[in-house]
């Protein structure tokens, strides 16, 4: 059987403050420091999810790709960088009459 990937990411220290508070939040909860870690950070994304897929929105465009094209090549670890060079040039739109 083949060995699980490790799923942990590792974040910066908090410093001592937010580290307290993290204790103090998780003891609360009756959660462990990580528990409460991970649904805290949830929570946060869940919040800023729709600005996120603005900002993936605008990002593609930029590049001429649908915002889909741009998560998955994101998710694979080809996405890129670009300079100002590499900007798609606007798609004109169709009048309708």
């Amino acid at each position: 059987m083949a060995a699980r990937k490790d799923e942990r990411i590792v974040i910066s220290p908090l410093g001592e403050y937010y580290d307290d508070v993290l204790t103090v939040d998780a003891w609360i909860n009756n959660r462990s420091k990580a528990n409460q870690a991970n649904n805290l950070l949830c929570s946060k994304l869940q919040e800023r999810e729709k600005k996120i897929e603005e900002r993936i929105a605008y990002l593609a465009t930029k590049r001429g790709i649908t915002p889909t094209e741009l998560w998955w090549q994101i998710l694979r670890g080809e996405a890129q960088r670009i300079d100002p060079t590499d900007i798609a040039k606007p798609v004109e739109q169709e009048e309708t009459v």
